[in-house]
């Protein structure tokens, strides 16, 4: 049998049946490692020999003394077992007391298994080695979201724990039906994901799709769901994600019981959905647990501010520097008024405050603690009074900067609203070059873009935009929200035949 190990070389064979050779590779493929907990010992006949290998910090050591290698001293294994009988067979059965355990012959399996958290056994005599799920990770516990905030409705986020993660959505959805397939990703780090769906709702080919892309995965480290998003999209040119992140749990739940499909990282605190719609990223779960008169206005102020956010600084220089015979007269002379004294042009100091707020809107986030916000609420003022008093920008433009930047924050998505962010210094460019002309083309190009973006398969403007009769209750939860009793269709990315949410048409899920 050849096995191969080396600095440049994968690990190649299997377990030879001989306890020298087997743990003489393994000790070193783990040589200069410190943090290897490789201890040997003699079980109770005195002859047989055993090793438990696991890594310090990563596993549970009390369970593996107590429950491993305490069976293992206390047990004759050539007498009770027998020469007859299997001894595999009798340790895994008879001796060793855990129930998570499985049988290990590929060194390649092994290490990643000891090196994934798991405790190794190797016992003079086995053909296979014994791998048990021992894991004891240094963890965040559950916690409250930092970015998905909610007045009414659970507060529990997801953490960078895997099986956290995974068993935040199984408490919501006890449906025998709901799969989580587990795979490894990146050559090197070995990063555990999860694909997980609703085996009666999701479209099969959307599946097979996800699951074929995630197999041909290939990088030496993932650390992040945001690596994953960035390997798996299919217009890596465009701004817009095509994934929906997410920290809340609820959320998640919900997207699989539409007919998506979850993907969930290892070491990331949160959760990948797909596919999406644009109208998505400007959801929350206050939108589905409150009175729906209160989350369509919420809605609506959400889609009008995300409009200002992209669009008025850009408008503004448009007006104010080739088409003042659009203002009234009096709002005229204000602006003009304004201006007295400034001698850069508009679009030189639009691009100026808007640059300054951004800068203090970075430095606020890599500044530690509440300390961050208070420092760009504060510097904002600063530096905005700073710059009308020293007559480099006007009232005006400080007005038009900040009401930007408020309704910025309004897009509930983080990776949704920085798309946003870069797109209104287009906007603002092209409206300085060609002025309103420059910025309804570019308008018009954006428009033409999102119209024929898609998200693994599924247009990213539906229902807005959508070449057939959609046939399905979209629109009920679109720009406003209906009573909830009203939405009683999936949306049209579900699986055929299973797109009514409750059985109330013809007597059954159609």
């Amino acid at each position: 049998m050849k096995i191969a190990y080396g600095k440049d070389q994968k690990i190649n064979g299997k377990l030879q049946n001989d306890f020298d050779a087997d743990y003489a590779f393994l000790e070193r493929a783990l040589e200069h490692s410190g943090d290897i907990v490789k201890n040997m010992f003699f079980t109770s006949d005195g002859t047989t020999r055993a090793v438990v290998i696991y890594v310090d910090g990563m596993t549970d050591a009390q369970t593996v003394q107590d429950f491993v290698i305490r069976p293992l001293l206390c047990v004759n294994l050539r007498e009770e077992c027998g020469a007859e009988k299997n001894l595999l067979s009798f340790v895994e059965n008879h001796v060793i007391e855990t129930v998570d355990w499985k049988n290990d012959e590929d060194y390649e399996e092994i290490l990643t298994d000891i090196l994934a958290g798991n405790t190794i056994l190797l016992v003079e005599g086995c053909e296979k080695a014994i791998s048990l799920s021992t894991k004891h990770f240094p963890t965040r516990g559950v916690g409250e979201t930092q970015q998905e905030m909610v007045i009414r409705g659970p507060k529990d986020s997801f953490t960078e724990n895997f099986r956290t993660n995974t068993a935040l959505i199984r408490r919501r959805i006890r449906d025998p039906r709901l799969k989580m397939e587990h795979t490894m990703v990146g050559e090197r780090s070995k990063t555990d994901l999860a694909i997980c769906y609703m085996e009666d709702l999701v479209e099969p080919e959307l599946l097979k799709r996800v699951r074929k892309q995630v197999e041909e995965l290939s990088l030496d480290g993932i650390f992040d769901g945001g690596t994953v998003e960035q390997l798996m999209e299919e217009n890596p040119w465009t701004p817009f994600p095509q994934f929906q992140h997410t920290e809340r749990p609820d959320k998640a739940a919900s997207g699989l019981l539409e007919g998506r499909i979850v993907l969930v990282v290892d070491n990331s605190p949160g959760v990948l959905i797909l596919p999406v719609t644009y109208q998505m990223f400007f959801q929350t779960g206050d939108d589905y647990y409150t009175r729906f008169e209160v989350a369509s206005f919420a809605r609506i102020l959400r889609f009008i501010g995300a409009i200002f956010a992209i669009g008025f600084p850009g408008l503004y220089v448009a007006i104010a520097g080739f088409h003042t015979e659009m203002l009234p007269s009096t709002f005229l002379f204000s602006i003009a008024l304004a201006r007295t004294g400034i001698a850069i042009p508009v679009v030189l100091e639009v691009l100026l405050m808007e640059f300054q707020f951004e800068i203090l809107r970075e430095a606020g986030i890599h500044i530690p603690g509440q300390l961050g916000g208070t420092i760009g609420i504060v510097g904002g003022l600063i530096v905005g009074q700073a710059a009308v008093e020293a007559g480099l920008v006007s009232t005006i433009v400080v007005i038009v900067v900040s009401f930007t930047a408020i309704a910025s924050f309004m897009v509930p998505s983080e990776s949704f609203g920085a798309v946003f962010r870069l797109l209104k210094f287009v906007f603002i460019i092209a409206a300085a070059i060609w002025g309103i002309y420059g910025y309804l083309l570019v308008f018009t190009a954006l428009l033409f873009h999102l119209s024929q973006l898609e998200s693994f398969g599924i247009p990213y403007m539906l229902p807005s935009v959508c070449g057939g009769d959609l046939d399905y209750n979209a629109k009920k939860d679109h720009y406003v929200r209906y009573p909830s009793g009203m939405m009683i269709r999936r949306p049209l990315f579900t699986r055929p035949g299973r797109r009514v949410r409750k059985n109330t048409e013809n007597g059954g899920n159609h």
